[in-house]
């Protein structure tokens, strides 16, 4: 196939990290409780749901082509244990730390009616870490890339977006109004 199922791989990669980013992006506006005329809290939190289930099909794709692709030497086990890849074991080992820390998100988000709420938010909280860590597996295997000016351009742009919606939510929650914000059993 030649280095079609690379590119592609690439791509799909590229994709994941702009729908990870709108979904971190509505996550944040969406916890501060951002609320405009026609975009109600439940319209927000479902385009959140909506995105990310899109972005873990996007990611599922990137990790099987790049599996599949006979261009480097992956294997599944590469997929889920950091660090053990022949290939650019270091920026491979990242991509696997977010994998693992993204199937626990999905996993307790799948769960959320079983858990208590609790439990879910505090996991849930991953996604902080998890984003950041697949930017960087991202920024480390674009490294030998010869159209990177593009890729860090689209990179930095994913990462003030990020900042701005986070930098909202600390400007719109306070600590004694989010506490009002939970029903009692949420406490």
């Amino acid at each position: 196939m030649g280095p079609a199922l690379w590119y592609f791989s690439r791509a799909t990669g590229l994709v994941s990290l702009g729908l990870f980013t709108i979904v971190m992006v509505l996550g944040a506006l969406g916890a501060g409780r951002f609320e405009r005329r026609g975009w109600s809290r439940l319209t927000l939190a479902a385009l959140h749901r909506s995105l990310a289930l899109t972005s873990v099909v996007f990611i599922a794709i990137h990790i099987v082509s790049a599996v599949a692709d006979s261009y480097v030497s992956l294997h599944w086990i590469d997929v889920v244990l950091p660090f053990v890849s022949s290939y650019q074991p270091f920026w491979v080992g990242i991509g696997a730390m977010a994998v693992d820390l993204l199937i626990a998100i999905v996993v307790t988000s799948l769960l959320r009616t079983r858990i208590s709420f609790r439990a879910w938010k505090a996991v849930h909280w991953l996604a902080y870490l998890c984003w950041p860590v697949a930017l960087v597996h991202g920024i480390g295997m674009a490294q030998a890339d010869s159209n990177r000016g593009w890729i860090l351009t689209y990179e930095v742009l994913c990462v003030l977006a990020v900042l701005i919606a986070a930098g909202a939510r600390v400007m719109t929650s306070h600590p004694d109004t989010e506490a009002r914000k939970l029903s009692p059993l949420q406490r």
